[in-house]
């Protein structure tokens, strides 16, 4: 009977340590990590995921057979757009190349959502994105049965000023929707020298002026 009620007790203890593993916080990889580990939805046959920096094409993943195809001009990304820097893919499966080279379009390719990778596509065509210089804020997730939660970054502003705010995401398994998008605040607020809104220039102009003494009223002389 004790030997039971150790095992059962162990049982519980092993349970719950694995419980509060898997809603440990884990940081996001590199987005071509990410991007190479996207399931798609149905079947492809053939595939390629493509980054392209400065005009170099660097295959990261592929999938079956690859064919001739044409180098993009453009693409999509899910995190921090640099210059000169995109990702696309090019699927094979209907016999010729098909292009992806937009958010929406990856998020048609990728179709269902069944590991956070997927979710990280989905939360980006709504306009969040995993910001890699600031993972502790903005580029972190963990999932429990029902829900995936990711804290990612948005751009709110672009000039007065340049700001991004980070988010926790509740995207439900069952519905594939953001069920709460929590607003943490901004982690970044940037001024130039022409925002008239800049904070420290409305405080020097808040500032008191020094105030004129009242001028002494001269007595009119007596005419003698």
């Amino acid at each position: 009977m004790i030997k039971l009620t150790y095992k059962i007790h162990l049982l519980i203890f092993m349970l719950l340590g694995v419980l509060l593993y898997s809603q440990e916080k884990k940081q996001f990889p590199n987005i071509s990590l990410i991007l190479s580990k996207i399931n798609p939805d149905t079947k492809m046959d053939s595939w390629i995921l493509i980054h392209k920096s400065y005009g170099k094409d660097n295959i990261l993943k592929q999938s079956g057979t690859k064919t001739d195809y044409e180098s993009q001009s453009s693409g999509f990304n899910i995190g921090i757009a640099e210059e000169d820097e995109f990702y696309y893919i090019v699927d094979f499966s209907s016999g010729k190349p098909e292009y992806i080279t937009d958010l929406n379009t990856l998020r048609k390719f990728v179709g269902k959502i069944d590991n956070i990778q997927d979710a990280a596509v989905f939360a980006a065509t709504e306009g969040y994105i995993i910001d890699e210089e600031f993972r502790d804020l903005a580029g972190n997730y963990y999932e429990d049965k029902a829900n995936y939660y990711l804290d990612l970054g948005k751009l709110t502003s672009t000039e007065c000023p340049y700001q991004k705010k980070h988010f926790t995401l509740t995207i439900r398994k069952s519905t594939e929707t953001i069920s709460n998008a929590k607003d943490n605040g901004a982690y970044i607020e940037l001024y130039n020298k022409k925002c008239t809104n800049n904070p420290r220039l409305l405080k020097i102009e808040k500032k008191e002026e020094p105030k004129d003494e009242p001028k002494k009223s001269r007595k009119p002389s007596k005419r003698r």
